[in-house]
């Protein structure tokens, strides 16, 4: 029996541009690659997906028409992929074993993904982090974090932003916002509280898969996280 924690955390790609909005910033980069690291020496199997907004977004390609929406997501499973390898690169700059592994094949850069295989890498301490998605259109990489964490069996999905939990309403731009530790899948879906798209809730809902929301930027905050203390972040689950 598995007797280390496995967790999945969530990087959006716009966490990666830094405060040029676009590309990658090669010193967070370097933070996200060290919080990882304090993760893993800390004995937790981490397995990673990030998004791609950093480079180009499916809806946002496909808004005017001239692109499909099909091939706009398909796009953004490719900027994703581009992450991947950037995260890959950074952890193992810092001495950690990564793998990357996409929906889509293409075997000069990533391994296909096979869950089997991605537990296996986890049992020897390696990081996985997942690419492109679902392989699907449509889907969002938030749905892609919550099935792989099914898959792999995570014992939960870590969503790291830039604000330290959920809010009533957007923090950034009200200052009256009231911070909700706790909710239940239900309240998020019915309240339409934006803590990762209504699939991905209803799919965690279903497996009973809690989703904890932290700032990325807090130093130590997914080893804390790991390790059961939530009280700089907001914890969505069957309470």
């Amino acid at each position: 029996m598995r007797k280390r924690k496995r967790i999945l955390v969530k990087f959006s790609g716009e966490a990666l541009a830094g405060k040029d909005g676009y590309g990658i910033d090669t010193k967070i980069l370097k933070y996200i690659a060290d919080e990882i690291e304090d993760l893993v020496r800390n004995s937790i199997e981490v397995a990673v997906v990030v998004g791609g907004g950093n480079i180009i977004r499916g809806v946002s390609a496909a808004q005017d028409g001239i692109i499909k929406r099909t091939s706009g997501d398909y796009m953004g499973m490719l900027a994703t992929v581009i992450n991947a390898v950037a995260i890959q690169e950074a952890l193992e700059y810092n001495g950690v074993y990564a793998r990357v592994q996409s929906a889509i094949k293409m075997e000069q850069i990533a391994e296909t993904f096979i869950v089997r295989r991605a537990k296996r890498h986890l049992e020897k301490g390696r990081v996985v982090i997942f690419a492109a998605g679902t392989g699907n259109p449509f889907f969002t990489t938030d749905t892609a974090a919550t099935l792989r964490a099914t898959e792999i069996e995570a014992s939960m999905i870590v969503k790291a932003t830039k604000v330290n939990g959920v809010y009533d309403k957007d923090p950034n731009k009200y200052k009256d916002a009231v911070k909700i530790d706790e909710l239940t899948y239900d309240e998020a879906l019915k309240d339409n509280i934006k803590v990762m798209d209504d699939t991905s809730i209803a799919l965690a809902k279903d497996n009973s898969l809690p989703i904890v929301v932290c700032n990325m930027f807090e130093k130590g905050n997914l080893l804390r996280i790991a390790n059961g203390d939530f009280s700089n972040a907001s914890i969505v689950s069957n309470k």
